[in-house]
């Protein structure tokens, strides 16, 4: 049995439609997650801090501090760059994106490459390791 040109045509073009579609995934943030701590203790803003930058370095993230209450987060794996923001309060953090390279992120749609959602998914399980630890 041979296909005609279109047929391969066809063929082809959902090939190309079915990897364009797993090559990219909305953008995933977190947003307003409460801080919870096993022992039911508030935490300071600078224990808050030290949490988050020890689960980030955990999980090879670098975590720079830009004022009380915000911490850059960088990753780079392979040849991809990640930068989130991570505000937080004493209540609540949020970590969102702010900027990638060679991920393939398109503003328009909001679409990033498909690890993107399991890097931020691995950075967040820490940190809320981290900080229910930081409360004993």
């Amino acid at each position: 049995m041979t296909l005609p040109k279109a047929g391969w045509l066809t063929i082809g073009l959902i090939f190309i439609t079915l990897i364009g579609c797993r090559a990219g995934g909305q953008v995933y943030e977190v947003k307003d997650a409460p801080i919870q701590t096993a022992s039911g203790k508030p935490l300071s803003l600078a224990q808050i801090e030290k949490a988050m930058i020890d689960a980030g370095i955990k999980q090879t993230w670098i975590m720079t501090p830009v004022k009380p209450g915000e911490i850059l987060g960088e990753y780079n794996v392979q040849s991809h760059q990640i930068h989130v923001t991570i505000p937080y309060t004493t209540d609540h953090y949020s970590i969102l994106y702010k900027d990638s390279s060679n991920l393939r992120y398109d503003p328009a749609k909001r679409t990033i490459h498909v690890n993107y959602q399991k890097w931020i998914e691995r950075l967040d399980n820490e940190i809320k390791a981290r900080l229910s630890a930081a409360g004993g």
